[in-house]
């Protein structure tokens, strides 16, 4: 049955954005290394890339500024990160970098040689700003990276520039990824070097048969230019993939026969060399995203073999999906590659397993009710594990250890007075950490820490403890909601200014509710609306978000996974009827309730001002799907399954199917 086609009298449409989020906050490298033996680390300043030996925090000017502007240049170059070769005897910096959709993952890359003290740039003769993920080959003698959907790598000896791949262009992707892997994958750095330096195995994306969806460029010129994206609908197939070998020395490349439906095809978001330089290892998923097996792949032959595989009633999680550390490649390895590290979901909690290197045998190393959250760090010389995780509280996040081999519990590293959310960022040997915490009412701060004792060393300025003078002063609050119907939900308040619980006041709900992110979160910053052209709490006004089921917060896969084939459904009632033990609250005017939110907000905020108008009277919706069939094959068919399968559950949660009862006032 088609949607209905409602036409919206009461909406003021104020512009279609093809944007899924608010823009990121944060790239995937920052400017601070750690030396291999730990001894170091190396940070990005003013003054050039300097050393800070540990755990003293004495500095020392490893490259000045000066030595770092190029020729005929007045100033230094602008670094974006930087890496070591493995020796430590050459430098890459990333520079002049521009966005690729949300990150800034194409610019310069220049080499830094501190045996001649040279400075020369990667890829002279290409575009300015076309060069992606360069690195260093593992013996340090070459570099790799992509220009213009190919695949290239140069000798830093004799600065030979040798093209890997010919074929690439905007539809044949090499070494990369279009728009959907990026988006919903967090792919973006596709090629990978071999351990002994002479191979580079890369992904190859065809997107030949994907419709473009073409967007009006009306704001860099005069005359207006089109621009296409390859943009792939919930029930279109999805871009057939291809993961090659390429052999340095002849160009020669070997193709893995990796299998998957020839029907509905599937994806392939993780790939990496297999501890060794004559295999690979591959994660392959179904079309419907709920069957994951893990592929060793024979380079010198192409043939592969299933080693692990996990199916799921709902959908699997990639590892990349909780731990940013994986975006940009990694594979963890136990035992000189006897064994590695993997999540599972299969008893009910995000847990890490060892699985050995045949998947005959896995052992469950985080033991208990909890969600791990983010890998710290493997310690195997102490058969220690350090991760992130939150048991009691779903809104912060804490720092954990255990004991490796999966015989033990987890023991909190995190002092017991930092209570919100904390970051660690450890050195290799997992004897130092650079320590990030904040809370709501506590702004962000940092420290220098040794482990496992948790002291503070010299170098970065110190955590600013949380105050209970500063928690009292603060207008917002944390608070739990429970429904009528039983569900217990996390949420957030902002009071008005000079709040008096004998008035009423109007109260905006925030909503996001999709599985893509949660909004209640104890840290700083987390209670804003930056699109709010004043202040709320000066103007009036109690703000509030709540976390429904179906958001991702660490409390377990039946919470996170309950949403399956119910978006626009089952979060949508879940936000409203918490919502409504909300308007029993005294201090509530309930005849002023307002919603908003961006994108998977703004379709909550759609389909709550259209199914529940009783309640929210003013919306908001950014960025809003009105129809589910019209956003990518990948999300969509992630959450709610393939829709020639699946069409009702499609219907049903879409604001589209709901807009004749809108009665309120709606900014669209």
């Amino acid at each position: 049955m088609p949607l209905k086609r409602t036409f919206l009298l009461k909406i003021l449409l104020i512009g279609f954005l093809i944007v899924a989020e608010l823009p990121a906050a944060a790239q995937f490298y920052n400017k601070m290394v750690w030396s291999a033996d730990s001894k170091s680390y190396f940070q990005a300043e003013n003054t050039g890339i300097v050393e800070y030996k540990m755990p003293t925090g004495v500095k020392n000017i490893l490259v000045s500024s000066r030595d770092l502007t190029p020729e005929g240049s007045a100033n230094p170059l602008d670094i974006r990160y930087f890496l070591f070769s493995s020796d430590y005897r050459k430098i890459l910096i990333y520079t002049n970098s521009k966005k690729v959709w949300r990150y800034e993952t194409r610019g310069d890359y220049w080499v830094y040689d501190l045996n001649d003290l040279s400075l020369r740039q990667l890829g002279a003769s290409l575009p300015t700003s076309s060069l992606m993920f360069a690195k260093f080959s593992p013996d340090g003698g070459k570099a790799a990276y992509v220009s213009g959907h190919n695949l290239y790598v140069e000798d830093l000896n004799t600065h030979r520039i040798k093209s890997l791949t010919k074929d690439g262009s905007r539809k044949m992707i090499n070494g990369t990824f279009d728009w959907v892997y990026e988006e919903e994958f967090d792919c973006r750095d596709g090629f990978r070097w071999s351990p002994d330096s002479r191979a580079v195995a890369f992904w190859q994306i065809n997107d030949s048969s994907t419709r473009d969806y073409l967007m009006l460029n009306t704001t860099d010129s005069v005359y207006s230019h089109v621009i296409p994206v390859e943009y792939p609908v919930a029930g279109q197939l999805p871009s057939p993939f291809k993961i090659g070998v390429v052999d340095i020395g002849d160009g020669s490349i070997r193709w893995m026969h990796i299998p998957t439906d020839k029907k509905l095809g599937g994806y392939l978001p993780r790939m990496e060399w297999a501890a060794n330089s004559r295999e690979l290892i591959v994660q392959h998923l179904n079309r419907q995203q709920n069957e994951s097996k893990l592929m060793i792949c024979d380079v010198r032959n192409g043939l592969v073999k299933t080693i692990f595989s996990e199916k799921d009633s709902a959908w699997i999680d990639i590892i990349s999906r909780f731990d940013n550390d994986y975006r940009m490649g990694g594979w963890d390895w136990l035992q000189d590659g006897q064994e590695f590290l993997w999540p599972s979901e299969k008893d009910g909690w995000r847990h890490l397993y060892r699985i050995s290197r045949d998947g005959k045998k896995q052992t469950l190393v985080t033991v208990g009710d909890y969600d791990v959250m983010g890998i710290s760090l493997i310690d195997e010389k102490e058969n220690l594990i350090y991760f992130l995780a939150s048991p009691y509280n779903a809104t912060q996040q804490y720092f954990y250890r255990c004991p490796l081999n999966g015989k033990g519990r987890a023991e909190r590293v995190t002092p017991a007075g930092q209570t919100g959310t904390n970051d660690y960022e450890l050195s290799p040997d997992g004897h130092y950490a650079v320590h990030r915490f904040s809370n709501y009412y506590t702004a962000p701060s940092a420290e220098l820490i040794s482990l496992p004792e948790h002291r503070k060393l010299p170098g970065v300025s110190g955590i600013r403890m949380p105050l209970a003078a500063d928690s009292a002063a603060s207008p917002i609050s944390f608070f739990q909601v429970k429904t009528a119907e039983g569900v217990t939900m996390d949420g957030w308040m902002q009071k008005p200014d000079n709040f008096d619980s004998s008035k009423k006041y109007p109260v905006l709900f925030y909503v996001y509710s999709e599985p893509g992110a949660q909004t209640v979160l104890d840290q700083y910053g987390a209670v804003k609306d930056p699109l709010y052209k004043g202040s709320l709490s000066k103007d009036g006004y109690i703000y509030i978000s709540v976390d429904n089921r179906g958001t991702p917060a660490p409390k377990g896969g039946l919470w996170r996974k309950s949403i399956y084939r119910k978006i626009g459904r089952l979060n949508i009632r879940d936000q409203a009827m918490a919502a409504a033990e909300v308007l029993k609250w005294s201090f509530v005017d309930t005849s002023r309730v307002a919603v908003w939110g961006w994108s998977g907000g703004g379709s909550a905020t759609l389909n709550l001002m259209f199914q529940y108008p009783e309640i929210y009277k003013t919306g908001i919706a950014v960025a809003a799907l009105t129809n589910l069939l019209t956003y990518d094959n990948v999300y969509e068919e992630r959450y709610m399954g393939i829709p020639q399968a699946m069409m009702d559950d499609y219907i049903k949660g879409s604001p589209i199917s709901y807009a004749r009862t809108l009665s309120g006032n709606l900014l669209y």
